[in-house]
């Protein structure tokens, strides 16, 4: 039995772009059901769709990142592919992100932004980029080279495993702090980054949404690092403890009294503040491990992504791909 493959785009006044992007699909992945999600379009978004061959569905709930979560509730597919509606990724390359998947077997693989047209990156969205990917990297500790692309395919398992609590452009901030999180196979494919066709206009806002970014990977951070995270701010307590005790300390040793009993009562109750903090980290840090736990056994309850023998024995892909490994691969 073949794999079954879905695409979802998810488009808010695509009207320029979304018919060729639909049929770049379809002209790629003949054997894909292409799912246009309409977020709340006020132009013809929904006719060119339909008429390009899509089926349309709509997300009242403005956000991309409703319209992922919408997604992958509905969707069921062996391998879910999304990508913008905007034309600014290469479409006709989605069999190449298909095909590494099986042959993987992964449960994601990323089209890597490459810039090959003037204009198609801002200076401001580069390098909040770099800048947001650098803090992934250090706070989750693994190689990221694109956390922002908006070009990917999913395993079943991965969907299935995914929570998809994001509401606008920082779900794929979302997607790779739980693809690094849970050490899940990825690759990458290096994808061309082209300019929107005219009369698309960009839904991003480089300071507004890379604050929101910025915002998530804190949150998460909190949530899925709780020990460090707390264990910085015990530090900082604790430090501000120390600066006011050694004062009184040193007062104490030279003259056997303490004539400044206020500032002791602080530096003492700011230090037991900070081992309660350093405590209901660690504490906080074992119920993470126990919730990182059943995540991995809902997503090891659904079969790794696998071609059928006969599709695997003749092939169907374009050849070789440059693609570059995580860690989560081993050597």
């Amino acid at each position: 039995m073949e794999p079954t493959i879905a695409c979802v785009v998810p488009c808010h006044n695509e009207e320029a772009a979304v018919g060729k992007v639909v049929r770049d699909l379809r002209t790629a992945l003949p054997e894909a059901v292409v799912y246009v999600y309409d977020n709340a379009s006020t132009d013809r978004t929904v006719e060119v769709a339909r008429e390009a061959g899509a089926i349309v569905r709509q997300e009242l709930r403005k956000g991309k990142g409703n319209v992922i979560r919408r997604a992958f509730a509905d969707v069921d597919a062996d391998a879910l592919l999304i990508i913008d509606g905007d034309d600014t990724y290469d479409a006709s390359r989605a069999r190449e992100l298909v095909d590494l998947l099986f042959e993987g077997p992964y449960d994601q693989v990323v089209g890597a932004r490459r810039v090959t047209d003037d204009g198609a990156y801002r200076t401001g969205h580069a390098v909040g980029n770099k800048l947001l990917t650098g803090a992934v990297r250090s706070l989750f500790g693994n190689d990221v080279t694109d956390m922002l692309s908006g070009y990917r395919v999913f395993s079943r398992r991965f969907v299935k495993s995914f929570p998809a609590l994001a509401r606008e452009f920082e779900t794929e901030t979302e997607m790779t702090i739980h693809t690094l999180h849970l050490r899940l196979p990825t690759a990458e494919i290096p994808m061309d980054y082209r300019v929107r066709p005219a009369g698309g206009e960009s839904k991003l806002r480089t300071y507004r949404d890379g604050w929101r970014i910025l915002r998530v990977i804190l949150d998460l951070a909190r949530r899925e690092r709780p020990s460090l995270v707390h264990t910085v701010i015990a530090a900082v307590l604790a430090l501000v403890s120390v600066v006011l005790g050694i004062p009184v300390i040193a007062e104490f040793v030279r003259t056997g009294t303490v004539p400044r009993v206020p500032t002791a009562i602080l530096a003492a109750a700011i230090m037991t503040i900070a081992a309660i903090v350093l405590l209901v980290g660690y504490i906080l840090e074992s119920l993470t491990h126990m919730r990182q736990e059943q995540i991995r056994l809902v997503h090891l309850a659904y079969p790794a992504p696998v071609r059928s023998p006969r599709r695997a024995l003749h092939g169907a892909g374009t050849g070789p791909v440059p693609v570059r490994k995580t860690a989560a691969d081993g050597p």
